[in-house]
C-alpha cells in the first residue's frame, strides 16, 4: 500500500513549484517594464527553485501516479495558480470566458486523471 505522504508531497511540491514558475513568467509585468534580458535573467534564477521543487515531485509522484495523470495534474495546478496571481498581483479581472476555458482544460484533466 502507497503511503499518504507518496500520494500528497507531489501535488504540494507541483502548487509550490508552479507559484515559483507564474512569478518568473508574469512577474515582470507589474510595474515599471525591466529590460528584456534583466526581465530574462531574473526569470532564469527563480525557475531554479521552480526545477527544484517540480522535479522531486514528478519523481515521487511517478512511484503513484502515471505521467499523463502527473501532467494534467500540474496544468490543472498551474491554471489554478495562474488565475490567482494574474487577480491578485497582476490585478487583472478574470473574464467569464476565461474560466469557462480553463473549466474545459479541468474536464480534460478530469478524463485522464480518474479514468484510466
Amino acid at each position: 500500500m502507497t503511503p499518504l505522504w507518496a500520494k500528497i508531497a507531489p501535488w504540494a511540491l507541483l502548487i509550490c513549484s508552479n507559484v515559483f514558475m507564474t512569478y518568473a513568467w508574469y512577474g515582470h509585468l507589474k510595474g515599471k517594464p525591466l529590460a528584456l534580458p534583466v526581465a530574462i535573467l531574473s526569470s532564469w534564477l527563480i525557475a531554479l527553485p521552480e526545477y527544484m521543487l517540480a522535479v522531486p515531485a514528478n519523481r515521487i509522484g511517478h512511484s503513484v501516479y502515471s505521467t499523463a495523470q502527473l501532467k494534467t495534474g500540474q496544468e490543472a495546478i498551474t491554471l489554478i495558480v495562474f488565475t490567482l496571481f494574474s487577480y491578485f498581483y497582476l490585478g487583472e479581472a478574470i473574464r467569464w470566458t476565461t474560466m469557462l476555458g480553463f473549466l474545459l482544460i479541468f474536464a480534460g484533466a478530469a478524463l485522464v486523471f480518474f479514468f484510466k
